[in-house]
């Protein structure tokens, strides 16, 4: 069965990483282009505006697969050669693909996200934990460094300095802390985290899907480009929503006082 499961509903995608018995530890061999083709049906659906990304069972992720660390095998087998491509072809594959979805995606944080697990929840563009939730990036106590991007993420969502504290010390903080560090958005009873991401995600599913698009393209292409280069990217992009029916319906929406009905053209 996939590390990660989708489930379409209306215009939202439930993703749903899928080893609970391991309390959803990744790094075993296929994981990266699993996860490519879910988040690839994902950007290819049109109707979908918005994803949710949790775990099954009790975590949100674990990590890395600490076993088959042990074991040499899977992402973490071989020569160093082989662990090179291992990361490269499996683990980048897994973060690469849920960063780069073109659709916002809502990390729903129900448990434990360590490690590799945690990094994977900080590539959504919002993250919501639930209340009992545990964060860290751990790395250093299995001797290890953050060999997902994590080194990259991590300072630019919380700053450098509390980046460098979770990162150096190993410590897991609770979710009130996560929250307090800007980690994620807002916490929820366990038995409501769900409910509220799709909750949120409906709110998000109303705008209109291409400028909703292309304004998370925006967001991520402004952590690596300059300001001049972010507005001539908003320059053509503000163009192409100018010629849309949805700009057209947005505009006399609000003339008529009246609820836009967006429609993706």
């Amino acid at each position: 069965m996939s590390i990660l499961l989708l489930e379409k509903r209306g215009p939202i995608a439930v993703l749903t990483l899928n080893r609970p018995d391991m309390m959803n530890a990744l790094g075993q061999a296929g994981d990266g282009p699993a996860v490519a083709a879910v988040c690839a049906e994902v950007v290819a659906d049109a109707s979908i505006r918005c994803a949710v990304l949790t775990g099954a069972g009790r975590a949100f992720s674990a990590g890395g697969d600490v076993k088959a660390m042990k074991e040499r095998s899977g992402a973490f087998g071989g020569s160093p050669y082989d662990v090179r491509s291992g990361y490269r072809d499996n683990i980048h594959v897994i973060v690469k693909s849920l960063y780069n979805m073109e659709v916002p995606l809502i990390s729903a944080i129900n448990g434990p996200a360590i490690g590799l697990g945690c990094d994977v929840a900080c590539m959504a563009d919002i993250r919501l934990a639930a209340d009992h939730a545990k964060l860290g990036v751990t790395f250093l106590k299995l001797g290890l460094i953050p060999g997902d991007g994590g080194a990259w993420l991590l300072p630019r969502l919380i700053g450098a300095s509390r980046a460098a504290q979770l990162l150096f010390t190993g410590d897991v903080i609770d979710a009130a802390t996560a929250k307090e560090w800007g980690l994620v958005s807002e916490i929820y009873p366990a038995d409501q985290l769900m409910d509220e991401a799709m909750k949120l995600a409906e709110r998000i599913a109303q705008q209109p899907p291409q400028a909703l698009r292309l304004a998370k393209t925006l967001m991520r292409q402004a952590n690596m480009a300059s300001y001049d280069t972010i507005m001539e990217l908003s320059a053509s992009a503000q163009a192409l929503m100018h010629e849309t029916e949805d700009h057209i319906e947005g505009v006399n929406a609000i003339l008529e006082k009246r609820k836009p009905e967006f429609k993706g053209r």
